[in-house]
C-alpha cells in the first residue's frame, strides 16, 4: 500500500513538473474556456462568438466566456491567445488574421507557426456603393473610366489596411485601374462623405450596404465576391468581370499552438450543427452572410491562399498602415 501511495505521488509531483499547457491538455476542457475577440466590445465579430459560446458551454461541461481585447488592428487579442498557448484560450477573429502579417513588419505571431486551424465561422462580400446620381452606371462603366482617367475616381473605407481598402485595392490591381483610396476612422464616417460628395464610392459590408440600397439612398455597383450574392441577385459579383478577383470578409475560429488534434475535432463536430437551422443563421443569411462552421480544413486552405496573397498585394499597392 506504501509502495502505491509513492506512486500515485511521484505521479502527481512529475505532473506537476509537466508545462501547463500540457497538463490542460491532459483531461480537456477542464475549465472554463475562453475566446478572444480582437476587437472592441459589441462589434460584428462578437455576435457569432457569444452564439457559438453560449451552445458549446453545455457540451463542454464548463463555461465559454467571450473576452474583448482591442488593440493594434487586432493583433493584441492575437498575441493574448498565441502567450497564453493554452487550449483553453481560443481566438475568434476576421480575415484580418490573414492581412496583418502584411501590413505589421513584426505583428506579435506568425499565422502558420503560433495558431492553429479550427473552424471558420462565416464569410460574406463587401459591396461598391455609389449616389443615385453617380454617373457611373455599372461595372463596366467604372473601369472604362477609371481606365481613361488613372486616379480621378476615389472610393472611401474604414481606414487604411482594413479589408474595404483591401477589396478596393485588389479591384485596382486585377483590373489594371487606379482609384484613389480615402480612408475614414470607421464605416460610418466613410458613409457620411459618401452622401456628402467627399467620395465617389464606398466599400463597405453588406450589413451596412443593405440598409442604403433598400432605401433607395445608394446604388450598388458590384459586390466583391466570386459570385453574387442571394441577398443582392441583381448585384453583379465582380469576379464575374475581372479574372482572379475575389474578396471576402470571413470570421474564424483558431486554437493555440498547443491545441491537440483531439481538440480541434471536438470542437468542430460540436459547433457544425450550428450552421443551419437557428436563429443566427437566420440572421446571418438576411444580413447577406453565409454561416460554415465546417471544421478545419477550409480553413487551412483558406489562410494558406491568403497570407502572400495580401502581401503581395500590400507590396504592389503601395499600402502603408498609418
Amino acid at each position: 500500500m506504501n509502495i502505491t501511495r509513492r506512486g500515485l505521488m511521484a505521479g502527481a509531483g512529475a505532473l506537476g513538473l509537466l508545462p501547463v499547457a500540457a497538463r490542460a491538455q491532459a483531461a480537456w476542457p477542464n475549465r472554463p474556456v475562453r475566446f478572444i475577440v480582437p476587437f472592441a466590445a459589441g462589434g460584428p465579430v462578437e455576435v457569432p462568438a457569444r452564439f457559438i459560446a453560449d451552445a458549446l458551454g453545455p457540451k463542454l461541461g464548463h463555461p465559454v466566456v467571450v473576452e474583448p481585447k482591442p488593440g493594434a488592428g487586432g493583433s493584441l487579442g492575437v498575441q493574448a491567445v498565441v502567450q497564453a498557448n493554452d487550449p483553453h484560450t481560443l481566438l475568434v477573429t476576421t480575415s484580418s488574421v490573414a492581412i496583418l502579417p502584411a501590413l505589421m513588419a513584426n505583428p506579435g505571431y506568425d499565422p502558420f507557426r503560433d495558431l492553429v486551424p479550427i473552424t471558420m465561422v462565416s464569410e460574406a462580400p463587401m459591396v461598391l456603393l455609389a449616389k443615385p446620381d453617380n454617373p457611373i452606371k455599372d461595372l463596366a462603366d467604372l473601369i472604362a473610366r477609371a481606365k481613361a482617367r488613372p486616379g480621378a475616381i476615389t472610393y472611401g473605407t474604414s481606414g487604411v489596411g482594413s479589408t474595404t481598402h483591401l477589396g478596393g485595392a485588389l479591384l485596382g490591381v486585377r483590373a489594371g485601374i487606379e482609384l484613389l483610396h480615402v480612408p475614414y476612422r470607421g464605416a460610418g464616417q466613410a458613409v457620411t462623405a459618401l452622401y456628402a460628395g467627399d467620395t465617389d464610392l464606398l466599400v463597405t459590408g453588406t450589413i451596412e450596404a443593405l440598409r442604403h440600397v433598400r432605401e433607395g439612398r445608394l446604388k450598388a455597383i458590384a459586390v466583391t465576391g466570386a459570385a453574387r450574392t442571394p441577398v443582392m441577385p441583381d448585384t453583379p459579383a465582380i469576379g464575374e468581370a475581372v479574372p482572379g478577383y475575389a474578396m471576402t470578409i470571413w470570421y474564424a475560429m483558431f486554437g493555440p499552438a498547443s491545441t491537440p488534434p483531439e481538440v480541434v475535432q471536438r470542437l468542430a463536430a460540436a459547433v457544425a450543427p450550428l450552421a443551419r437551422g437557428n436563429a443566427l443563421a437566420t440572421r446571418m443569411e438576411e444580413s447577406g452572410a453565409t454561416l460554415l462552421l465546417d471544421g478545419p480544413d477550409r480553413l487551412r486552405t483558406r489562410l494558406a491562399a491568403e497570407v502572400p496573397q495580401w502581401k503581395e498585394l500590400v507590396s504592389r499597392a503601395g499600402i502603408r498602415a498609418g
